[in-house]
């Protein structure tokens, strides 16, 4: 019969040195204590100085030396009776939500294609993906806007040649030609970034659990939806939530659209809005606090997001 002894009775080998606890160093802190440091410095103090001038009545006069008049939440409360700021936050929010869903589709299909594909077609699709993503947005959106052009645009010319009537056509007069040109583009820049990423969760996953699957009988749709896709799913949420905030934040693609002919009142998205608030009018209490919505805005458009990704980190 086999006798357990209880902990009390164990007692340590002849000549074998007691155990001993060590105290947690406090070393790692200290050394992390610079960076935190920074980085609150960095973050911290510009949202702060952003709050502060939310409430106060900055303009003009005040970058002139005249002292601010303090006003509490007198700027939120104007901002949000103003059924204008109300009609770009939900533009702003169907944009990014629609831009980001049509960007991960294509992100994940592009990814799904290079991974299909022999290595020189996935060679040269990667090249001309990173040549996009690497383009500075002003010469990219000197081309795009050029290919749109009403009066010379190669777009206007190409479908006029299949039987189209694109002859002389404004895609920048109306809202809804302006988002969907917005949307080609600010898809067409954002695309690369989700296909490499997605690529690379793609090479983790091992051929051998494919073609066991594959063994077993399941089509290249069971396959996908039930090993492919929760294999990469962190990746995705990842991608995903990365560019709900870009595309919440976008300013310099619909900025130049605008300046190319478009009206401001009824293509203004958030980014451009502040811009014309702060910058336009000289109202920088009311941009300020414009900005502090947006951000809240972000907080809440990516909450489910942040919460999962905890979730499965825990």
């Amino acid at each position: 019969m086999t006798v357990l002894s209880s902990p009390a009775r164990t007692q340590a080998a002849p000549g074998a040195e007691p155990v001993r606890h060590r105290r947690p160093s406090v070393v790692p802190y200290f050394l992390i204590v610079p960076a935190i440091a920074v980085l609150v410095l960095a973050l911290g103090y510009p949202l702060v100085w952003q709050f502060w001038t939310s409430t106060q009545k900055f303009g003009l006069a005040q970058q002139f030396g005249k002292p601010p008049q303090f006003v509490g939440l007198a700027n939120y409360a104007q901002l949000f009776t103003d059924a204008q700021t109300w009609a770009v936050v939900g533009r702003s929010i169907a944009f990014c939500l629609v831009n980001a869903a049509i960007t991960v589709v294509i992100g994940v299909l592009v990814a799904l294609l290079m991974s299909a594909v022999g290595t020189v077609t996935r060679l040269i699709l990667q090249i001309a993906m990173l040549l996009a993503w690497a383009m500075p947005v002003i010469a990219s959106m000197t081309v795009w806007i050029w290919l749109f052009d009403w009066h010379r645009g190669i777009v206007n010319w190409a479908l006029t040649q299949v039987g189209l009537d694109f002859t002389n056509h404004n895609w920048l007069e109306q809202p809804l030609s302006f988002y969907f040109v917005a949307t080609v583009i600010v898809v067409w820049m954002s695309v690369p970034f989700v296909a490499f990423s997605v690529y690379a969760g793609l090479t983790q996953i091992s051929e051998e659990i494919m073609e066991a699957a594959a063994l077993d009988g399941a089509t290249p749709r069971q396959r996908f939806f039930a090993i492919t896709m929760p294999m990469i799913r962190p990746v995705l949420m990842i991608v995903t939530l990365l560019q709900v905030i870009w595309d919440l934040r976008v300013f310099a693609q619909i900025r130049m659209l605008q300046d190319a002919g478009a009206p401001l009142s009824s293509t203004d998205l958030l980014g451009t809005y502040i811009y014309r608030l702060g910058v336009g009018s000289s109202d920088f209490g009311m941009a300020s606090a414009l900005s502090i919505f947006v951000l809240v805005l972000t907080v809440a458009l990516s909450f489910f997001y942040v919460m999962h990704l905890l979730k499965e980190d825990s």
